[in-house]
């Protein structure tokens, strides 16, 4: 694979205008012409003198503090008794640590992984996690690949797996990315949050035909969904359970899998716990599924 040079990121933190402002008002923030020259020093004006100087240099005083940061080598103005206060300064643009546009943002975190993952994928987190929206560009296959195959490694890569996952067109990508293969073998490994969100993805990607295929087509879907289960909060049971009743609720042909009566037990010791009400939901009509899966003529009538 080609090595490619991850693009610069151009963050425009002051504007020419911002400058503009600064340059004109540092020295004289109100005049808008040239600054008075001082007030001769009289004796009928010195006690006005001083009580303007000492307001001036009082009121000025906490506006200076929001000064500090900017260390602006500007020449002090050498008399200013009847000058106000100086206004606070325009407010920074904000860091540009999100980038608006999801095509742009793939895009520069694909070049970025060839080089630096981790960057890369605290990048995704911080632009496409807080507010994932649901209609996404496709997601480039190698950024895909890349993120599965850190879902164990890293921290952020649950996250946004799921993120992206909300989005049918990414739940493509990731399944022919072998997403799904990557969840369920990862799982057992997986606890608390991250495990929640590797399961809510995967039921989301069994949301579309080819990956209801691709979980069920994996011999290890059905023990592995058991499993977590037993070792998972209310949310990761439901996943769980919407998972199995995808397997069970299909074509399933010549599949091999656990049989339904040992799956049905570990729903109900599953719904005995704590579980999410829609997780219940869930397991009871999942419960149906295998009850007619294992007595298939039970309802018959003669």
């Amino acid at each position: 694979m080609k090595s490619h040079q991850p693009k610069q990121l151009k963050t425009q933190l002051f504007s020419c205008g911002f400058f503009r402002h600064c340059g004109q008002t540092v020295l004289s923030p109100t005049a808008t012409g040239p600054t008075p020259p001082p007030l001769p020093l009289t004796q009928t004006h010195t006690s006005t003198t001083c009580e303007s100087s000492t307001s001036s240099s009082s009121n000025s005083a906490t506006t200076s503090q929001s000064f500090t940061q900017w260390r602006f080598s500007i020449p002090t103005p050498t008399s200013t008794p009847n000058t106000p206060p100086l206004p606070p300064p325009p407010p920074l643009p904000p860091f540009l640590s999100t980038i608006p546009n999801l095509q742009e943002l793939f895009h520069v975190s694909e070049l970025q992984s060839t080089t630096d993952l981790n960057a890369a994928l605290n990048l995704l987190e911080r632009s496409l996690v807080p507010n994932p929206p649901q209609d996404q560009p496709p997601c480039p296959p190698n950024l895909m690949r890349a993120l599965i195959r850190n879902l164990r490694e890293s921290k952020p890569a649950t996250k946004i797996l799921f993120a992206l996952c909300l989005s049918e067109a990414n739940r493509r990508v990731a399944v022919e990315a072998g997403a799904v293969g990557a969840v369920v073998e990862s799982a057992p490994e997986l606890e608390g949050a991250p495990a929640e969100r590797a399961l809510a993805a995967l039921e989301l990607m069994c949301t579309v035909p080819e990956g209801a295929e691709e979980v069920r087509a994996h011999a290890l879907a059905v023990p592995v969904m058991v499993t977590v289960m037993g070792k998972t909060g209310a949310r990761g049971k439901e996943y769980a359970i919407g998972v199995l009743a995808v397997i069970y609720g299909g074509d399933m042909g010549d599949m091999q899998t656990a049989p339904p009566e040992e799956v049905a037990r570990a729903v109900e010791l599953a719904l005995q716990g704590d579980c999410s009400a829609r997780g219940k939901r869930k397991g009871a009509q999942l419960l149906k599924t295998l009850q007619h899966l294992s007595h298939p003529h039970s309802h018959d009538t003669s």
